[in-house]
């Protein structure tokens, strides 16, 4: 097995525990691969040891990648994690097959006029700023639910849930801690009765914390590939 081989299967394994302390089944957890600043050759080395999902943050690498790997499309699925501007939408709209940061909805409504209609409805998490970081993306909680109706209507997206990137804590009880905030503002939106199945939450410093407080697709890096390669230009 190759070293990214090993890095997946060790992180599979951490959720699989994190899943059994938490009394929870590890099918409900799914792993996000971020392949952010590392090439096609990484991302096609992680298929071959049985990953999917990738996550990218910046929109021209995700592009590039999936024209380099336009052979293995079907067998991927691209997942847009990063802040996204109006000018970048119509690509992401065009190529991509989920976006976890839409945090107003000007973006989320020209995500859905561009997405070609011979697609399937493009799958998208609100992004949710937990912690109230003054430089951080994401709607504020007390503003989800009505982002979260707003965006449930519109044609060529399916709302799926929400995305949180808590700021880094000193030990499992405060990550999840912060963890547990993101949990109650999805948990508030299903109440108000929309239909929402996917916490996007934790990172390779914190998924145990994040599975713990019911995180249901963790977003890892680090774990997988290694420190960053190369800041892309």
């Amino acid at each position: 097995m190759t070293m990214i081989g090993d890095d997946l299967q060790q992180v599979r394994a951490r959720i699989d525990q994190a899943c059994a302390d938490a009394g929870r089944d590890p099918s409900a957890v799914r792993l996000l691969a971020v392949s952010k600043t590392f090439g096609p050759e990484a991302v096609r080395e992680a298929h071959e040891a049985g990953q999917t999902a990738f996550g990218e943050n910046y929109v021209q690498e995700g592009l590039d990648k999936i024209a380099a790997l336009a052979d293995l499309r079907a067998g991927l699925e691209w997942h847009c994690i990063g802040p996204l501007q109006s000018n970048k939408t119509r690509p992401v709209a065009e190529q991509f097959d989920w976006v976890h940061s839409i945090d107003r909805l000007k973006i989320a409504e020209r995500l859905s006029a561009q997405r070609p209609a011979h697609l399937p409805p493009l799958q998208v998490c609100l992004q949710v700023n937990v912690d109230g970081g003054a430089n951080k993306s994401g709607v504020p909680p007390e503003e989800a639910l009505a982002l979260a109706r707003a965006v449930a209507v519109l044609p060529q997206l399916r709302l799926r849930g929400l995305m949180a990137i808590p700021e880094p804590a000193p030990d499992f009880a405060a990550q999840r801690e912060l963890c547990l905030r993101a949990h109650a503002v999805f948990e508030a939106i299903r109440a108000a009765g929309i239909a929402l199945d996917t916490l996007s939450l934790g990172m390779s410093g914190d998924l145990e914390a994040a599975v713990s407080a019911g995180s249901t697709m963790v977003r890892v890096g680090t774990a997988i590939f290694g420190g960053r390669a190369r800041k892309p230009a």
